[in-house]
């Protein structure tokens, strides 16, 4: 038998209420983002934003250009898109973010 996975969380049941879940938060001095069972939140420049997973077709995910901030954007079913960027300080916190938030993304929308 082996033993579950530190990062492991309970599916969460059709038609229950929210479960407690995984958690994804990157924070800079002026935006940020956060998903968890509820949703994805944007805070940008002090204006938050939150879109509930049945409102949300898609999640992507990206660093900038320079490789110096996490991009992140929420796709409505209609095909509207919002993004947020966050800056990563120091750069490493970049490639913690990406492991990160690939396992929280896969654990709220797994594919198949």
């Amino acid at each position: 038998m082996t033993a579950p996975s530190p990062h492991s969380y309970p599916q969460p049941q059709a038609g229950a209420a929210p479960a407690q879940g995984p958690e994804f938060l990157a924070v800079d001095r002026r935006n940020s983002v956060v998903i968890d069972a509820t949703g994805v939140a944007f805070e940008d420049h002090g204006v938050a934003v939150d879109f509930p997973w049945p409102e949300i077709r898609s999640v992507h995910y990206k660093a900038s250009g320079n490789g110096k901030a996490l991009m992140v954007a929420a796709i409505h079913l209609d095909g509207s898109f919002y993004e947020c960027t966050v800056e990563a300080k120091p750069r490493e916190r970049l490639h913690q973010w990406f492991a990160h938030l690939a396992q929280v993304l896969g654990y709220y929308r797994p594919m198949g």
